[in-house]
């Protein structure tokens, strides 16, 4: 797999400098010539989705930080297509977006399953060309999507793992350090 295209996750090279980036793994949700976008899935954001929007009375939904573009703007990706409408399908069981106030409702109401939705402040975006030049910078590994890993709130797991689903020579990539000069 080296193909752009929605539906497939960027994984951080480990030694990428962006400290928007560093150790991230993007969910790409758009790919264009016009540009890109996508979420990091990997980085919490430090409040939760009842303190963003103040009509949601479930406490302690954890939100991502999908990323360093539009901060005020939140997003989300889910597996239930039959309960919120209006979803765009970016890999097969997986959509981004759809009906915010009803997922609102069925949060309140206690009728989603909060193990197959995701938030996210912010999103990652990329102008036309510029992810096929980090590409080319080798700043990004392309790998498919594990859909039970996805929606993970465990951080530093999603990451390795991303890595270790790639196979022998990407799983050693996995455990190198932050800095190898520390090393």
């Amino acid at each position: 797999m080296d193909t752009l295209a929605p539906g497939i996750l960027l994984i951080a090279d480990p030694f990428l400098k962006d400290p928007n980036f560093a150790r991230t793994v993007v969910l790409l949700c758009e790919h264009q010539e016009e540009g890109s976008f996508g979420f990091v899935v990997n980085r919490q954001f430090d409040q939760k989705l009842d303190e963003l929007i103040p009509a949601v009375l479930t406490p302690n939904i954890p939100v991502f930080f999908g990323g360093p573009v539009q901060m005020d703007t939140i997003h989300f990706i889910h597996q239930m297509p039959a309960l919120i409408e209006g979803g765009f399908e970016v890999f097969p069981g997986i959509y981004w977006g759809g009906d915010f106030a009803a997922v609102v409702e069925l949060i309140n109401a206690g009728a989603l399953d909060l193990q197959k939705i995701k938030f996210f402040i912010g999103y990652s975006g990329w102008s036309s060309g510029q992810l096929e030049g980090e590409l080319t910078e080798k700043s990004w590994i392309i790998s498919s999507i594990n859909p039970p890993l996805l929606f993970s709130e465990d951080e530093q797991e999603i990451w390795k793992q991303s890595l270790q689903d790639k196979g022998n020579n990407f799983a050693m990539m996995a455990n190198f350090p932050i800095d190898p000069s520390l090393n």
